[in-house]
């Protein structure tokens, strides 16, 4: 009863009860997270040393702006690749061996590129790379499946973390191996990727399999053993396993260790129940999924992350190491603000996140390509200092606007509003999505500058971005503390906000009815 005279006007259990709970951290979902976004830091690694390194690839090997673009940009098309294979590869072999096979192709790719002695050697190991990137798709997906509901957010974007984290490390490794003799500097940046990816993939081997897969295999002991390890309570863990179970077509009271499951919940049709025939449901889930991944690329971040050295020196910067030391500033702005973003998502929640990225997104874009264009059309002796330093604070504010909302967002609403028999080849399509676009825009955007300038660019990706706005607040409803189970319920009408206001509604007539529950315990208990 002293507890309740420390304030007499709240009634004692209810504030608990009425006010959110601050998301909790399970040690064990975080650690497997962490190590299963280690094969992300080796991408990201990849993507980023590109960017410097090409300005002594391009001089070593006498390449033009064309085969400097196929060189940038086509790894993201042989992604496609190894996203296919990571659909069937994610579902026969498990989540985990999947990633095993991506560290595998990496560290060759890493290995190729290394010892490349001309292009269509470097070109083949990038090849290896790409596929690696695509294979890399099952990492988010594992999170996703392991992830208790309070700390999905937090947990799923932990690959675009350290995706960050590996681009900052490739250019800084750009900035530390300029001085080596040219034939030297760029081979060293690329093949040190080869070291890492062997150590990962033999950590991998020691995280356990995702329940959801299986759940599907039929082995429901070793889910639940995993579903326990990675919850926040046991109840919560038989919460899960009984919606997994339901998910796969097994009964609910079926507790038998393994369980015969249907062919159906091995993944047979899965392409058509996608493609071909989908339901309402699985219709909006798609096209959310393949439009925010869309709008995730065609708003044009990978050209600062790929070419930041040529876009400041249009505007205007010289010096490989100002133009180098500039791109680290991109790095630490980037994996800055994914920090950041890796504790709202599952507090402010992904829809307001996602709509104040692509805001801030599309103001930075607006004047970073004015003050190119300005920039452009002086022709005097002296520098439009003032126009420079405007240049360089958009391209930080725009890729700090992306990776505080959009970046991380695209992969964890991808991963987390696919049914679970639909879950590895949904996502894989939305990795395609993402892939493709990337690659085009990447293979194009030396051509595209030539064409109407790199403040044009600009224009045209705040164009893109803008109508990506559109498209996030018409279609994409909030899916911040849904269980994966209830994502076919959201989707399940035209009229999302409808659904989401009775979800809502629901959820707080269980809280007061829990709280009504309590009072009378503790009334009857005086």
């Amino acid at each position: 009863m002293g507890d309740q005279k420390s304030d007499p006007n709240v009634l004692p259990g209810t504030l608990e009860l009425q006010s959110p709970k601050k998301p909790k951290r399970n040690a064990f979902a975080f650690g497997c997270s962490v190590l299963a976004s280690t094969m992300a830091c080796i991408l990201g690694y990849d993507v980023g040393v590109m960017s410097g390194a090409v300005i002594f690839i391009q001089k070593d090997l006498n390449l033009n702006d064309v085969q400097v673009e196929i060189m940038m940009g086509i790894i993201n098309l042989y992604a496609l690749i190894g996203a296919i294979a990571a659909g069937r590869t994610s579902d026969y072999l498990g989540r985990r061996y999947t990633i095993v096979i991506a560290a595998t192709i990496l560290f060759i790719g890493a290995l190729l590129m290394g010892l490349a002695p001309n292009y269509a050697v470097l070109m083949l190991g990038r090849a290896f790379a790409g596929v690696a990137i695509g294979f890399a798709i099952t990492a988010p997906v594992f999170i996703a499946e392991i992830a208790p509901a309070s700390s999905r957010g937090f947990l799923a974007s932990l690959p675009e973390v350290i995706v960050n984290f590996g681009i900052l490390l490739g250019y800084v490794s750009n900035f530390a191996f300029q001085k080596l003799p040219e034939h030297l500097n760029w081979r060293v940046m690329l093949g040190l990727g080869a070291i890492p990816s062997v150590l990962i993939g033999i950590g991998i081997l020691f995280m356990p399999e995702s329940p959801r897969w299986l759940v599907m295999q039929g082995r429901l002991g070793e889910a639940r053993r995993v579903l326990i390890r990675v919850s926040d309570s046991e109840a919560e863990a038989e919460s899960r396993l009984s919606d997994i179970k339901e998910a796969a077509g097994i009964q609910d009271h079926c507790n038998d260790d393994v369980v015969q499951v249907t062919k159906k919940s091995h993944g047979e049709g899965v392409w058509k129940e996608l493609i071909l025939h989908p339901t309402p449901s699985v219709r909006r889930v798609l096209i959310a999924a393949v439009g925010i991944h869309f709008v995730q690329q065609s708003s044009g971040v990978d050209t600062v992350v790929l070419y930041s050295p040529r876009i400041f020196k249009t505007a205007g910067i010289t010096g490989n190491s100002a133009l180098l030391g500039a791109s680290v500033a991109v790095g630490f702005m980037k994996t800055g603000m994914i920090l950041v973003a890796t504790f709202l998502l599952d507090r402010v929640g992904r829809r307001p996140l996602l709509l104040g990225s692509l805001g801030g997104m599309v103001g930075c874009l607006a004047v970073l390509a004015t003050s190119l264009t300005i920039i452009d059309h002086h022709h005097g002796e002296t520098k439009l200092w003032w126009a420079i330093a405007v240049a360089v604070v958009m391209a930080l504010g725009f890729v700090g606007c992306f990776s505080i909302g959009l970046g991380p967002i695209a992969w964890v609403y991808s991963s987390e509003i696919f049914p679970l028999r639909l879950r590895a080849q949904g996502v894989s399509i939305g990795l395609s999505v993402n892939r493709v676009t990337s690659g085009v825009i990447g293979m194009t955007f030396l051509s595209l500058t030539k064409a109407i300038t790199v403040g044009g660019a600009f224009f045209l990706f705040c164009g893109i971005a803008f109508l990506g706005w559109v498209f996030c607040y018409t279609w994409l409803p909030e899916t911040q503390r849904r269980t994966l189970e209830e994502m076919d319920e959201l989707f399940g009408e035209s009229d999302w906000r409808s659904t989401a206001k009775r979800m809502r509604e629901r959820d707080e007539e269980s809280i007061n009815k829990r709280a009504v529950e309590h009072i009378n315990i503790v009334a009857g208990s005086s």
